[in-house]
């Protein structure tokens, strides 16, 4: 059984900053590859990253490469999404979620992860 804590959500400006963190339970993190997905006001919950249990590989969704970077360190249980230049459209509570196995690979799919967080509000103003 996994156990993950965000933080770090919270208000930005339009062109800000903001990092999230994932707090993980459990002696074998880096047996698990993980993710971050996003669901805004009225819509299905997306994709956003993953990472691989080494931290050497990673998948971003279209709409965030170039401006978002997952990462994470193993020896603190933690997966971190670094979000940069941020736009409005980026505002929607953010989930962090493990899966039981290190690959990457299908990393986009949610059912692809057996478990989730509580979730973070980002929340960018225009």
């Amino acid at each position: 059984q996994v156990q993950l804590v965000e933080s770090g959500g919270g208000l930005a400006q339009a062109g800000g900053s903001l990092r999230l963190s994932c707090a993980a339970s459990g002696r074998t993190f880096s047996h698990h590859a993980m993710g971050w997905f996003r669901q805004a006001p009225g819509k299905e919950r997306v994709f956003v990253a993953t990472i691989s249990g080494s931290g050497g590989t990673t998948y971003y969704a279209d709409s965030v490469k170039g401006r978002f970077t997952i990462s994470r360190d193993n020896a603190k249980n933690t997966v971190y999404l670094q979000m940069n230049s941020l736009k409005p459209e980026d505002t929607a509570v953010y989930y962090c979620a493990a899966r039981s196995t290190a690959w990457a690979g299908t990393g986009h799919l949610d059912a692809a992860y057996d478990y989730w967080g509580q979730g973070t509000q980002v929340t960018v103003s225009s």
